[in-house]
């Protein structure tokens, strides 16, 4: 048998022979590698320990303590769950167990539905196989092996998935003791490695192959970590984030509401309509000062159009359409870039015209299944305070430095400063020649590294492949809030094609005709999403700024009235938000209110106040009063609640 070469992380290189599997090479080193190591990465790429390698790779051990290991516990996991499940109800059929953000799920077909107390007999039977610590095997399989056996067991959705997996591709079936799956893998080496550190959350229905054509399943979620710590703070961030549900917290702030006659559509209140209107007052002063000139775009424009752009092939499944009576096809808009090409288009432009940068707080419509609809974090028409810029290829670096420096500046404004930027390449359903997407990719990859180094390395950067935009590559920038929680919310695509496609040009100094590059450009991205983010992130405690009512006017006695209605028209002349509470309530029943529907100032005055001319001063989460003159507060809220892009 002839010898391969492996190079280690430390650039060390050991021969073995063709055939070796990891743990061979493991143990050969240390046994005390071979008994923490629980995966192995060849040239990148998770596997399984017991694999044989056959070329020259780069090796990696995987510890259960790693990053990488992760996966592989959530996976384990799932594959747990489901055979606990199958011993606690034989005859139930186990479908698709995917790893997820934060965990794993398994869909079953069970007759009967499960109980909320199934999930405390299941946790406690995946104990008792995890202490087995049985070893996970892997063995390949015909397809009719595989079919027959998964037929004699009465499991017809797995043969679906046997017929669906490609003739080129082995098939994989690993079993953990006596109970097996069909799985592509890979798996750690028992079933002990799970560890403890585990926990089920819930049940949810789910159509096979998410079809509603299809058979409904019971679907099992559940998370899983590398240690009791991780669970813990998971679980504790889990019960913040429920405190911090922006839907929960609309409802006592009368903010906006859903209903099932809308889905996926936001009712505003008018106290969440003037939250809506400030982000856009804010984000429309930022845009005005950096350049960009305010457009608006048809909500409806023919399906011929879209065709043209590339859109109805791309991205035709997520547009609404309707047909009018003379058979005209028209769509509502998913994005406002054509309309914004045909903007640019009226009139010639010349090189000295660019860039160019057009922007619209643009309302776009996209299909969302019912499923995946969640609040304001996702739904299915929104607005976007969408820019394009039209440029030269020279200006790339420029413009797409100059949308970072804004992009930051924003999201500091909003007290997010902790940044993420992720390099989204070219997707598999995309328009355009290579060529042109190896120029933008390298562009944007070229703008990142900029980034980097005017930022000394404190911005963080992260490669997804094949997560572009059908027309171009895009910047993504994640923000973490006051609980962790990662979002994904402003980006800046290079696009290539799209201009073209609909005969845009400007005219080059040489007198010729030429094709502009567009930056797509968004910063809040949804301005519904973004509400709900900030929501979540400040718990609805806003800064005085950004609070939809800032300040309530609540009086002690109806003595106080007309001194309180003076207060009030005081503050309103100046800008600020501001009720009055004149009910003949307690005043203690009154701040309660008004704290539950999170009013950042509440201010009490009575006859001796009016008398002195003073008002009482509570803020939103302290019990304390602060008792100053009318002029004082006057000038210290109105500095407080001025916007910070102002100050």
């Amino acid at each position: 048998m002839s010898d391969i070469t492996l190079t280690f992380p430390d650039g060390a290189q050991r021969k073995i022979a063709s055939g070796t599997t990891g743990f061979e090479v493991a143990k050969s080193i240390s046994p005390s590698l071979a008994k923490r190591t629980v995966a192995m990465q060849l040239d990148g790429v998770l596997s399984d320990l017991s694999d044989p390698i056959t070329k020259d790779s780069s090796i990696n051990f995987v510890a259960r303590t790693d990053a990488a290991a992760l996966e592989l516990i959530r996976h384990d996991a799932a594959h747990v769950m489901a055979e606990a499940v199958q011993a606690l109800w034989p005859g139930t059929q186990v479908t698709i167990g995917p790893v997820i953000d934060n965990g794993f799920f398994y869909d079953f077909a069970k007759a009967e539905p499960f109980l909320p107390d199934d999930l405390a007999k299941i946790e406690k039977k995946m104990h008792e196989i995890i202490a087995k610590n049985a070893p996970f095997t892997k063995e390949l399989w015909s397809r009719d092996k595989a079919k027959e056996f998964f037929r004699a067991k009465g499991e017809l959705f797995k043969i679906e998935l046997v017929d669906a997996i490609p003739e080129d591709q082995d098939l994989k079936i690993y079993s953990q003791g006596t109970w097996l799956d069909l799985c592509r893998g890979p798996h750690m080496t028992s079933t002990g490695a799970i560890g403890k550190a585990f926990k089920l959350q819930k049940f949810a229905g789910a159509y096979w192959r998410g079809d509603s054509n299809n058979p409904q399943l019971q679907r099992i979620y559940g998370t899983a970590w590398a240690t009791q710590e991780d669970l813990d703070a998971y679980l504790k961030q889990l019960e913040e984030a429920e405190k911090r549900d922006h839907r929960k917290l609309g409802r006592e702030m009368d903010l906006f509401h859903f209903q099932e006659e809308a889905p996926g559509s936001v009712f505003w209140h008018a106290k969440g309509w003037t939250l809506f209107q400030t982000l856009i007052a804010y984000m429309r002063r930022a845009q005005e000062r950096a350049g960009y000139m305010e457009v608006n775009s048809p909500d409806m424009m023919e399906k011929h159009f879209w065709e043209l752009s590339g859109h109805w092939e791309n991205y035709g499944e997520n547009m609404f359409t309707t047909t009018l009576p003379d058979e005209r096809v028209f769509c509502c808009k998913p994005m406002n870039c054509p309309g914004h090409v045909q903007i640019y288009k009226h009139g010639l432009k010349s090189y000295r015209d660019l860039p160019l940068k057009i922007a619209e707080f643009g309302k776009v419509h996209r299909y969302e299944p019912s499923g995946a609809l969640h609040g304001m974090l996702r739904v299915r028409h929104f607005t976007q305070d969408d820019a394009h810029i039209f440029i030269t290829e020279d200006q790339i670096m420029e413009e797409c430095l100059k949308i970072n420096d804004l992009m930051l500046a924003i999201y500091k404004d909003f007290g997010f400063e902790d940044i993420f930027i992720k390099l989204s390449t070219r997707p598999e359903k995309r328009v355009g020649a290579d060529h042109l997407w190896d120029k933008a990719e390298k562009a944007l990859g070229d703008v990142l590294d900029e980034v980097k180094r005017q930022s000394n390395g404190r911005v963080k950067t992260a490669l997804q492949p094949g997560e572009g935009a059908f027309y171009g590559p895009k910047l993504e920038y994640v923000l973490r809030d006051a609980i962790g929680r990662e979002w994904q919310c402003g980006t800046t695509q290079v696009d290539f094609n799209l201009a073209g496609r609909l005969d845009a040009f400007y005219i080059d100094e040489h007198s010729q005709k030429k094709t502009p590059v567009m930056i797509h450009r968004a910063m809040f991205g949804s301005l519904e999403r973004f509400t709900g983010i900030l929501i979540e992130n400040f718990a609805g405690h806003f800064p005085l700024w950004l609070a939809p009512l800032q300040i309530v006017v609540a009086t002690i006695t109806s003595e106080a009235d007309t001194y309180a209605n003076e207060v009030v028209a005081a503050f309103k002349a100046a800008g600020l938000r501001v009720e009055s509470d004149l009910r003949n309530e307690k005043i203690g029943y009154k701040v309660r209110e008004h704290s539950l529907a999170k009013v950042p100032v509440i201010i009490a005055v009575g006859l001796r106040d009016a008398d002195a001319r003073n008002v009482s001063i509570r803020r939103l989460g302290s019990q304390d009063q602060t008792v100053v003159s009318l002029d004082a507060a006057f000038a210290s809220l109105k500095s407080e609640a001025m916007p910070p892009d102002l100050v």
